[in-house]
């Protein structure tokens, strides 16, 4: 391995050890019910005052209902921050504001007459009281919201003193609405479980995808030329090709993710240089021309990062004008550029062409890459990409999928095969700038 190679893995490792791994979205669907909560117990409190002041005079004992009023408002004013959060909302406490409800239901025949009791008139909480039962349908769900509301149900009854309708019917309501409440918290706590566990496998493969790509461009490429140049050496170096070739084999199983024990035949890693099936894994000799690294994070000419591929066998287009695309974003495109040329130049052979076209559009930069090679049997791609070889759907589609863009293929057996790069303007990578090294 020479040194510039050598050089190379060192660089991969590296800008993937300073990879910081993705972050997730950390929600919660209880935050805004929670709020809410706070907010009833808050409105009702005032109700519930207001209520009890215009029929101060009608009580048998209103220094008594008055008494409970200050007890209950002292108890909001002391505690409301206690409804805000889960964490804050403890079962102590939700333990002992359902008391204060139950315990304002039992009081009320002590205050009350018995004749505004029998013509229904409210009990001295009101309906702060469903409050206290909303509490614990948001802490423990369903089941803690029954037995709070049943609670509350024995209260009314036992305060009214007999089945009346109106009492039923309050009784049901709470019981059957507190019971719902509770049912749909639970069904959005398993869903946002679900949800922060999808986030967080597609932040995991998003990052795989991008390490693999890194893999892909450096280590796989130079295990695969240490094989080959062992092969032809011979002698000691031989052997070491074919413990490289093994581990090339190795390294591409993991990455593509595959359960299979990779084979001991390092000889099938390297595809031959006139299958175009295995295109989008191009083993090259030595790679196209580096791809220069943006001076700054600002907004960058994508025709500087292009010009250095034009060659003897690539002609590269380009408009009059500057084609600026974010700094991480231009590498980017340029790096799949770079890794479509390897394909052209190891898969269509010597004496094939390439052009390079790249198309200014109002909301998106394209950029094609055209060659004049056998062209790409249908449905090789997929195929290959089943066998571990990642290049097109990693260093290729992976990284336009990462901008927001689109990478197509359209090949013809016999006429050539012309990729088509789409990056929307004003994109960067996930995860900011990568750092990137080629073999």
């Amino acid at each position: 391995m020479t040194d510039t190679e050598t050089r190379t893995v060192r660089g991969g490792l590296a800008a993937k050890g300073r990879s910081k791994p993705p972050k997730v979205l950390r929600m919660s669907v209880e935050l805004p019910l929670w709020r809410a909560l706070t907010g009833y117990r808050i409105l009702t409190l005032v109700y519930t005052l207001c209520l009890v002041g215009l029929s101060y005079q009608k009580y048998e004992h209103p220094l008594g209902a008055a008494a409970y009023m200050g007890a209950l408002t002292v108890w909001m004013v002391l505690t409301w921050r206690r409804t805000t959060s889960a964490e804050r909302c403890t079962r102590h406490f939700l333990l002992a504001d359902l008391g204060f409800a139950v315990g304002g239901i039992l009081l009320t025949p002590l205050v009350d007459t018995h004749a505004r009791i029998m013509d229904g008139a409210p009990t001295l909480p009101s309906i702060w009281t469903a409050g206290a039962v909303l509490g614990f349908a948001i802490k423990g769900g369903w089941r803690w919201a029954a037995v709070a509301s049943s609670a509350v149900a024995v209260a009314n009854l036992v305060e009214r003193q007999e089945l009346a309708r109106d009492t039923v019917h309050n009784v049901v309501l709470v019981w059957v609405a507190s019971v719902a409440i509770g049912y749909v918290v639970e069904v959005a706590r398993a869903s946002e479980r679900t949800l922060a566990r999808a986030l967080q496998i597609e932040a995991a493969t998003r990052e795989r995808e991008r390490l693999a790509r890194d893999i892909h461009d450096s280590v796989l490429q130079v295990l695969a030329m240490v094989q080959r140049r062992g092969a032809a050496i011979g002698g000691e170096a031989a052997e070491l090709g074919r413990m490289a070739g093994e581990q090339e084999v190795a390294l591409r199983t993991l990455v593509a993710g595959g359960l299979v024990s990779p084979p001991r035949d390092a000889a099938r890693t390297v595809p031959h240089p006139a299958d175009e099936g295995a295109a989008d894994d191009a083993v090259a000799s030595a790679p196209t021309a580096p791809v220069p690294e943006p001076a700054d994070d600002g907004p960058c000419d994508v025709r500087a990062l292009l010009a250095p591929f034009a060659g003897a066998g690539v002609t590269f287009s380009e408009p009059g004008a500057p084609v600026e695309l974010p700094a991480a974003a231009a590498a980017e495109l340029a790096a799949a550029v770079s890794a479509a040329l390897d394909n052209v130049r190891v898969h269509a052979g010597d004496g094939a062409r390439a052009w390079i076209l790249v198309e200014d559009e109002p909301q998106a930069v394209i950029v094609t890459v055209r060659d004049d090679g056998p062209g790409i049997p249908e449905g090789r791609l997929a195929d290959a990409e089943r066998e571990g070889r990642l290049g097109v759907a990693l260093s290729i589609r992976g990284r336009l999928r990462d901008l927001g863009g689109a990478a197509e293929w359209v090949s013809v057996p016999g006429q050539g095969t012309e990729v088509e790069l789409t990056v929307p303007k004003g994109t960067a990578p996930e995860g900011g700038r990568r750092g990137k090294a080629r073999a």
